[in-house]
């Protein structure tokens, strides 16, 4: 029994690194296919917070994009940009009064069939037939294609637990991603900070 406990751990351990390394070459991928593209700057821009909301509305996110997946795989991944932009836009307006908000506060008129058009028009504000609209719309997109071409290459077979944890890492990803695309819009900047330097300081 020991043993066998053992082995299951070991096991565990290797299936979480697998997963991890999965997710950081796919953010390493879609960084640079942004920055290529002009929309960052080579560096995820994020905050504690917007990720903390990621935990929040994760479980419901999957549960609705996972029955797309099939027939619209790009949408399933591409919609968790879509919040991950929201989450950022909300933190910059007023972050005490939005951190609270529920992923339903994302659903268009259709549920989750029109977030993004709902999230560009009414949380980012801007016309579907804007310059700005269209561009975020290509790069999630081009990102979503990106993110379905790393999952083929992982030759998972569908419907196992496997290919849930991958499409569970996938639109984490593409959260972050929407998130820094639009904190980047919002003008934040990434910025390195010396500690050696601030503790040199004196503290008055």
């Amino acid at each position: 029994m020991r043993d066998f406990l053992l082995n299951f751990a070991d096991i565990m351990e290797e299936n979480s690194r697998y997963y991890e390394t999965y997710e950081e070459n796919l953010l390493r991928e879609m960084l640079k296919m942004c920055t290529s593209l002009g929309m960052l700057d080579g560096e995820l821009l994020n905050s504690e917070d917007i990720d903390q909301k990621w935990k929040e509305w994760a479980p419901e996110y999957i549960a609705d994009a996972l029955p797309e997946v099939n027939s619209y795989p790009e949408f399933a991944i591409a919609c968790a940009g879509y919040a991950g932009m929201a989450a950022a836009q909300w933190w910059d307006e007023d972050w005490g009064r939005h951190h609270g908000t529920r992923y339903e506060a994302l659903h268009g008129p259709r549920g989750f069939d029109d977030m993004d058009e709902f999230i560009v028009q009414n949380i980012l504000g801007l016309a579907l037939d804007s310059v700005d609209a269209k561009q975020i719309m290509n790069i999630l997109l081009c990102c979503a294609q990106k993110a379905t071409t790393f999952i083929q290459h992982e030759h998972i077979e569908s419907q196992t637990i496997k290919a849930f944890h991958i499409f569970a890492r996938t639109v984490k990803v593409m959260f972050r991603i929407g998130a820094a695309l639009q904190l980047k819009r919002l003008g934040y900047k990434f910025h390195k900070v010396d500690l050696n330097r601030i503790s040199n300081k004196p503290l008055s």
